[in-house]
């Protein structure tokens, strides 16, 4: 037993240095950086320093503060903040920000964190704090969490405490978001194959349904990375399959508990369904001879009962006689049942092919350890016993507290499919940055309810590429199955080309999952994190960062049936943004209300942007490609890949190889450098084909040098796009310089507005009688609805700059 806890066993900080802590009277105050400061109050003056469920690093900076003390106060003065404190109330008096801002409301203005669930939600709901405040301060609240011992056990503190962070970062969200990673946890390496797509369902598929389904995935070319099993891979219908006495575990306490017993009876197995998947060796060989990664889904609540396999090994190992038939309890903190709730009942499967859990639970917040949420110890215990044998860990649960992004993914339950729902989830993703909880995963197109809507799952699919992951999923209602083909013609052709667009992101994905692994950045971050006293920053919502290189602004409304459009409307920041589908270029500080049809959604590049691709988009590989293609957008700027194997823990032994690419814009030349890998080569192709798309130049003189050596290089232009083609292997440099280029431009005005008013759904002679002298004129738009001319004014905005 204890060798198999040793894995649950933590590698923490949590001892502040003694010159970083002032203890007066009942109160003790750690400095932990000049902007964070930590009060415990405790009666008789007894203090944490275990790392709790939240906090685990209290000693990651050297501050530098001062102490003035009078009889009722104290103050601490770093270089960034003075915090006051009363003795006589014991409360924060103020804090004064270097900007000048004097705070005394702690949490007025909070920007938000996230939540625990999205369950059955149609729309927006409250969210918990986060540490990033437009007043300046936030506070971070640890009172309530349990210690983590050496031995890997969680208790209730010894001495109840008040016990709060203060963040008094002002403007500078990133600093605060980082050091709260820092506080609490680094995020982990995300699996490569996590990224693309993945294929989910509530649905009692058998063997061949399901085979056939993903066989069918591969003969569409729709790459598919992770295959994940519902709950129906076990059995279900327990009173029809073993007896009507089946489903009791406990007493039940009231009727709502007996109703809940009954209803759920099948939620909790551990024994494949042999009436479905008559073969489960053979089933999972199938999946992953065909290149996909498995996660079962799992509901242990209630424990372990007389019909399954595991029943009487459960039994013994637990000391309970199997004939009594007896339920094993669900019970998370005993070390015993822990131990054998995975050997016995999870560690098998995972030999079989089982490469992680998705963590289902939904049945309450108590445990036998009062004030340890189960979903908490779950998330915990299972993440680090999927990290043995040199496998990247990875689970998909529910959120459950600050600390949560040490255990991705994050799963947000079953939301309704309505225009509501995906309406809140772009904002709802990128504020959970604010809490440190980067790796959200939604059921893309909607779970249950709502009505059929082919633009609705095209517009959710859209998001789902440029979220952090992209997740199909679906109820087992026969008629909501999110596979491309059940919707009509033009859909599914654009639905599979987004699908495919997922899996060419990966390189580009995958970079950033390192950022957020090392840098601790989220992937979706909101427009406030580069532009904090900016405010319109704040009121773009659902617009977003889509790591270093990309904006991102989903349309979250129905189209117009006058113009086939729907529109967002988007803040253009600072500088020359140009839309990667449209190759329309905007250039900011203003709003622009964007219109597209049913194929995009605005996604804007910004000026020097790099964006590197896998030339496959075809099938469900996702090893480090022999073929990329680079999206160049001229400027100047760094862009840094990074690749590795994807899948073990060798990363942190070196087993990694970056590259860095750079683009160099002066005048009417531009360069482009693929400078020498540094690291481990031996993880990447060891030569490899580039694409250079340089996707805002026309024509150009090229030159290329490699290692220092002229080279021909194969040219092509077409789209507005200049693309060289060059081979190179992992330990050359690659120079590619083009002479007076010709930059691209956006369309002729009145061309793009001829075309634009030519889609409209109206009597053409009346757009003829209408339009025609604007055209000419260009002055006094035609007194129409805001359908109309709404995207005219996004052409007459374009084009004034």
């Amino acid at each position: 037993m204890d060798n198999f806890h040793d894995r649950f066993k933590i590698k923490a900080s949590p001892v502040a240095r003694d010159s970083h802590v002032v203890v007066r009277k009942n109160v003790r105050f750690t400095v932990i950086t000049p902007c964070l400061l930590r009060v415990e109050l405790q009666s008789k003056g007894k203090f944490c320093d275990e790392p709790t469920q939240s906090v685990w690093f209290r000693d990651f900076d050297k501050p530098e503060f001062r102490v003035n003390e009078s009889r009722d106060t104290i103050e601490i003065k770093t270089t960034k903040a003075n915090f006051l404190y009363s003795f006589k109330t014991n409360k924060m008096l103020r804090i004064k920000l270097r900007d000048g801002r004097v705070v005394t409301n702690y949490t007025a203005g909070n920007l938000k964190g996230t939540c625990r669930t999205l369950d059955i939600t149609a729309g927006i709901i409250t969210l918990g704090d986060g540490v990033c405040s437009k007043n300046g301060v936030a506070i971070l609240d640890d009172s309530d969490t349990l210690v983590l011992k050496d031995d890997g056990a969680i208790l209730p503190r010894q001495h109840k405490e008040s016990d709060k962070y203060y963040f008094a970062y002002g403007y500078d969200y990133v600093g605060a978001t980082t050091d709260l990673y820092k506080l609490t946890g680094q995020v982990p390496l995300i699996p490569r194959f996590a990224l693309s797509n993945w294929w989910s369902r509530y649905k009692a598929y058998t063997q061949n349904e399901y085979l056939d389904l993903m066989d069918r995935f591969k003969d569409e070319e729709i790459p598919v990375t992770v295959a994940t099993v519902d709950m129906d891979w076990h059995w279900v219908d327990i009173k029809s399959k073993f007896g009507k006495d089946s489903h009791k575990v406990m007493p039940h306490k009231n009727f709502m508990e007996y109703v809940y017993d009954v209803w759920s009876t099948g939620w909790t197995g551990y024994s494949f369904n042999t009436d479905l998947f008559p073969d489960p060796q053979g089933f999972l060989k199938k999946l992953k001879d065909d290149g996909y990664k498995v996660t079962f889904n799992i509901h242990p609540s209630m424990g372990v009962r007389w019909f399954e396999d595991q029943y009487e090994d459960m039994c013994k190992a637990m000391g309970q006689d199997p004939a009594t038939k007896k339920p094993v309890n669900f019970d998370i903190t005993d070390k015993k049942f822990t131990k054998n709730y995975f050997e016995i009942l999870h560690h098998p499967f995972e030999k079989m092919g089982v490469d992680f859990w998705w963590i289902d639970w939904q049945q309450g917040t108590r445990t036998n350890v009062p004030g340890l949420d189960p979903l908490w110890a779950l998330n915990h215990y299972h993440f680090l016993d999927n990290a043995k044998d040199n496998h990247r860990p990875l689970i998909l649960s529910r959120f459950c507290g600050a600390g949560s992004q040490r255990y991705p993914l994050g799963f947000s339950g079953d939301t309704t499919q309505t225009w509501a729902s995906l309406n809140f989830q772009p904002g709802f993703t990128a504020t959970a940055s604010n809490v440190a909880y980067p790796w959200w995963s939604h059921d893309i197109g909607g779970h249950c309810m709502g009505k059929k809507d082919d633009e609705l799952y095209l517009r959710w699919l859209q998001l789902g590429v440029f979220s952090p992951v992209m997740r199909l999923h679906s109820t087992n209602n026969e008629f909501m199955g999110k596979e491309p083909w059940n919707y009509s013609g033009p859909v599914e052709r654009i639905a599979k080309d987004n699908l495919r667009l997922r899996h060419k992101l990966l390189p580009y994905i995958y970079t950033m999952n390192y950022r957020t692994h090392t840098e601790c950045r989220a992937i979706c971050e909101p427009m406030y994190y580069a532009y904090p006293q900016e405010e319109r920053a704040y009121e773009c919502k659902n617009q977003f960062f889509f790591g270093t290189e990309l904006i991102v602004a989903p349309i979250t409304e129905h189209t117009s049936p006058d113009t086939n459009m729907a529109g967002v409307m988007t803040w253009i920041p600072e500088g020359r943004y140009t839309d990667i589908f449209t190759g329309r270029i905007y250039s900011g500080n203003h709003y622009v209300k964007m219109y597209r049809d049913i194929d995009y959604i605005p996604v804007l590049a910004k000026e020097g942007a790099i964006i590197p691709l896998d030339a496959n988009d075809r099938n469900n590989d996702c090893s480090n490609p022999k073929e990329l293609e680079v999206l160049i957008y001229r400027g100047n700027n760094t862009f840094t890949l990074y690749e590795d194997d994807g899948e073990t823990l060798s990363y942190q032994d070196g087993a990694y190889c970056k590259t860095a690419f750079t683009v160099e814009e002066n005048g009417s030349q531009v360069k482009f450098t693929i400078n020498k890998g540094e690291g481990d080569v031996s993880v990447v192709p060891q030569r490899r084909t580039y694409n250079l798309m340089f996707k805002d130049i026309v024509d150009a003189e090229v030159s290329v040098l490699v290692n220092g050596k002229a080279v021909e290089a194969k040219l092509s232009k077409r789209g507005g796009t200049l693309t060289v083609v060059i081979e190179a292997t992992p330990k050359s440099k690659v120079e590619v310089t083009l002479d007076d280029c010709t930059h691209l431009a956006n369309k002729d005005r009145r061309k793009e507005l001829t075309e634009t008013i030519a889609k409209f759904q109206m009597g053409n002679d009346y757009k003829g009688m209408v339009f025609t002298s604007f055209l000419d004129s260009e002055k006094g738009l035609p007194p129409l609805a805001e359908d109309f001319t709404g995207p005219i004014k996004e052409i007459l905005k374009l084009h004034r700059g």
